[in-house]
């Protein structure tokens, strides 16, 4: 699994190269034209810093270059939350979700998606 960490910025692009990939530059331009209101250079100095990262390759043997992403979105994202847990909540899930529900984030939905998510891997222990 790669170590590499990812900005907010390089998210957002990674997330839409995850979707629709390959892309060229003139895709991604337009994916973010009236979310982000990213300029093509902007755009075009978070694909070289990925590359430089190898998260995204480039493919440069056609007409127009197209850019694909390397790594994978879950193991990217396994990788993210285990760091977030470590540095915000030293590692805890239980501590994290005690934050959450202490601040009345969790709305009845997610609170029975995580009952779902405990009682589905209590029966995987079993």
């Amino acid at each position: 699994m790669n170590n590499i960490t990812l900005s907010d910025g390089e998210w957002k692009l990674m997330n839409e190269l995850w979707e629709n990939h390959p892309c060229s530059l003139a895709q991604l331009v337009n994916a973010f034209e009236n979310d982000t209101r990213w300029s093509k250079s902007t755009i075009f100095v978070m694909l070289k810093r990925l590359i430089a990262k190898n998260a995204v390759k480039v493919d440069t043997s056609g007409r127009v270059q197209l850019y694909t992403p390397i790594i994978k979105k879950e193991e990217t994202t396994v990788r993210e939350t285990r760091s977030f847990l470590s540095r915000v909540y030293g590692g805890s899930i239980g501590l994290m979700v005690s934050s959450l529900a202490g601040q009345s984030s969790l709305s009845e939905n997610e609170i029975a998606e995580l009952r779902s998510i405990l009682d589905e891997m209590e029966k995987k222990e079993r």
